[in-house]
């Protein structure tokens, strides 16, 4: 038997790939499993990701699951639309990483170590607006590309230092080029970061059996209360929102992160209740944010 599984083709998707593969293959020596890359519209080369919209990294790979020319696909939770397409399943949400991000400054300083001016790449809106609530007196450049693309403008001097997240570091082994943790108390993660998840066919009864194993609920509870924040304050993968929740002892943990306008400063909210209900704890976090104007 061959079960292929659908990746983008960078060197972090592959990584990330990778060790779902090693988890499965644990599983069922028995089964073939063959990686395929699948070119993504967000993979192309292009100034901005924001006029692409949602789903940029996913669109291509769900296509190939509708054509059956892969059975499951993986993707990093942050790139998927907190609203899946008719038709497909979050079969597994695998056991969170690290959700924190990272700085990588070329002079070896710390976010509050580097001077005014310092150029400071990110392109994600919400690690702008974070960075600037932070550190009003440096300047946040966009820049696009690869994790190692990131790196190397970075070290070539294009910008002073780059904000990225601390799974992907982890997962190519770069461990030893991060400056500084960004603790999550100063600086909330994307919605779902850090956590990889398995994407298959509602219909596909055996895929989803196959890799039921790699579920991890506690990760299901967080993401899906994170999830349901992001949906009901309208965002999407790349609008100025963050949250980050929490499970222990079956109770959920959630604070989320909004920026409602450029140059304003962001809004944070605080939620808790039973992991069980996830969803209803992340929808009231959005309506709390909202009623905070």
């Amino acid at each position: 038997m061959v079960v292929r599984i659908g990746s983008r083709g960078s060197q972090l998707a592959l990584a990330q790939t990778g060790l779902v593969v090693d988890e499965l293959q644990g599983r069922y020596p028995q089964v073939e499993f063959a990686v395929q890359v699948v070119k993504t519209s967000g993979d192309r080369p292009s100034a901005s990701l924001l006029p692409l919209g949602e789903g940029v990294f996913v669109k291509e790979l769900e296509e190939a699951l509708q054509a059956g020319a892969v059975d499951l696909a993986v993707h990093s939770l942050k790139d998927v639309p907190s609203r899946l397409s008719p038709g497909f399943v979050l079969a597994a949400v695998l056991k969170r990483g690290d959700a924190r991000d990272v700085l990588v400054s070329r002079s070896g300083q710390r976010l509050s170590e580097l001077p005014p001016g310092a150029r400071i790449g990110t392109g994600s809106p919400r690690r702008k607006a974070q960075v600037a609530s932070l550190r009003p007196d440096l300047l946040v450049v966009p820049i696009r590309g690869n994790v190692d693309t990131r790196l190397r403008k970075t070290y070539s001097g294009d910008v002073d230092g780059v904000i990225m997240a601390a799974a992907a570091m982890h997962r190519l082994g770069w461990e030893d080029r991060v400056t500084e943790h960004l603790p999550l108390e100063m600086f909330l993660p994307a919605v779902g970061q850090g956590a990889l998840v398995i994407e298959t066919l509602s219909s596909s009864a055996d895929m989803v059996r196959m890799v039921a194993p790699l579920e991890d609920e506690a990760t299901r509870h967080a993401v899906a209360a994170e999830r349901a924040f992001l949906r009901d304050l309208g965002g999407g993968c790349r609008a100025p929102i963050a949250a980050y929740a929490t499970v222990s002892d079956g109770r959920l943990f959630l604070k989320g992160m909004f920026l409602p306008s450029e140059g304003a400063s962001p809004v944070f909210a605080e939620g808790a209740g039973p992991a069980a209900e996830a969803e209803e704890i992340g929808a009231a976090l959005a309506k709390k944010i909202l009623s905070k104007g």
